[in-house]
C-alpha cells in the first residue's frame, strides 16, 4: 500500500458521500442518483464513475478483479488495478469465483455472479433517453411519469430500419417493473444474467455524475416488442478455438492468410480456466 495516500485514494468524506448515493441507488432500484463526481488520476470516460463507486466501497478484506471488455490484461483493466491496489494493499485475482469486488467495462463474467459479491460497471451514458431527448429536465420528468415512449420508439425505428431490434450493446430495461435503465455498453448477451442476479450490481457514471443500482435478486426485463422480441446473439454452431466452449460470448476472427473466420471466448480468464481443466484432466 502507498502511504502518501489515504485507504483507497479518497479522503473519508467523498466515501461517505459516494455511499450515500449507493445507497439510495439500492433503495430505489434502476433510478438514477446524482453525485459530486470527484477529479480521478485517470481521463473522464476511462471508468472514472465505476473507479470511485470501487474505491468508496472497497475494504481490507476484499479481492479485486478488474476486467475490460472480457480480458483482465487490458491498459485500462491494469491501470485500475494498480490504482486500487497500490492504495489498499488488497490482493487480486483473475478468478470470478475468488473476487469480492468486480469492477467491469462492457462485460459481466461468464461464471454465474454469487451473493456477496459486488459488480461495478462503469457507464459513459446512463441515460436510456438522451438519443431522442437533450433535456436533462425533460428526461427526469418523464422517467417520474413513467414515460418511456421515447425509447420505445427508438426500439421501433431499428425494427423498421432493419427489420429486427437491431441493438448490439447496452440494451434498455425494465427494472423491478418501474425504472427503465441503460445497463452500461455490455453485449445484449449479457442482459439475461441482470435478472435475479446474486450478486449487487452498480453502475457508475462518472463524467455524467450518476450512479445507479440493481440490488441483488431483482427483476430485470430487456425491452422487446410481442412481435419482435429480445433475441440474444447467435452463436449456434461456433464454438471456442482455444477452450472449444459454445455457451460463451465468442469474439470474430479472421486470419489474415486464409480470410478464414474463426472464435475465441470474450472473457478469457473463463477461457484459461477451461484450458487448465482439460490439462488436469
Amino acid at each position: 500500500m502507498n502511504n502518501q495516500y489515504n485507504f483507497a485514494f479518497f479522503d473519508e468524506g467523498s466515501k461517505r458521500e459516494i455511499r450515500r448515493a449507493t445507497l439510495k441507488a439500492i433503495g430505489i432500484p434502476g433510478y438514477q442518483v446524482p453525485f459530486a463526481s470527484r477529479e480521478m488520476p485517470i481521463g473522464r470516460g476511462w471508468g472514472t464513475g465505476g473507479l470511485q463507486l470501487s474505491l468508496s466501497l472497497v475494504t481490507t478484506e476484499d479481492v479485486i478483479k478488474v476486467i475490460d471488455q472480457g480480458t483482465d490484461e487490458s491498459v485500462n483493466a491494469v491501470s485500475i488495478k494498480k490504482l486500487i491496489q497500490g492504495t489498499t494493499g488488497i490482493d487480486e485475482t483473475v478468478n470470478t469465483h475468488e473476487a469480492t469486488l468486480i469492477q467491469s467495462r462492457h462485460r459481466i463474467p461468464e461464471y454465474p455472479l454469487k451473493e456477496g459479491q459486488i459488480v461495478v460497471l462503469q457507464v459513459p451514458i446512463p441515460e436510456p433517453l438522451r438519443n431522442v431527448e437533450p433535456s436533462e429536465y425533460v428526461t427526469k420528468r418523464l422517467h417520474a411519469d413513467g414515460d418511456y415512449s421515447g425509447a420505445w420508439m427508438e426500439l421501433f425505428e431499428k425494427i423498421v430500419k432493419y427489420g429486427r431490434l437491431a441493438t448490439i450493446a447496452a440494451h434498455p430495461v425494465m427494472v423491478e417493473e418501474r425504472y427503465v435503465m441503460t445497463p452500461s455498453p455490455i453485449p445484449k448477451y449479457d442482459n439475461p444474467r441482470l435478472d435475479g442476479c446474486e450478486a449487487l450490481l452498480l453502475f457508475g457514471a462518472g463524467r455524467e455524475k450518476k450512479i445507479q443500482a440493481i440490488p441483488p435478486y431483482s427483476k430485470v426485463v430487456s425491452l422487446g416488442f410481442e412481435d419482435y422480441p429480445f433475441e440474444l446473439e447467435d452463436f449456434t454452431g461456433k464454438r471456442c478455438c482455444q477452450c472449444g466452449a459454445t455457451d460463451v460470448y465468442l469474439d470474430e476472427f479472421e486470419d489474415e492468410e486464409t480470410g478464414e473466420k474463426y472464435y475465441q471466448c470474450n472473457d478469457t480468464s473463463y477461457c484459461l480456466d477451461r484450458m487448465n481443466k482439460k490439462e488436469v484432466s
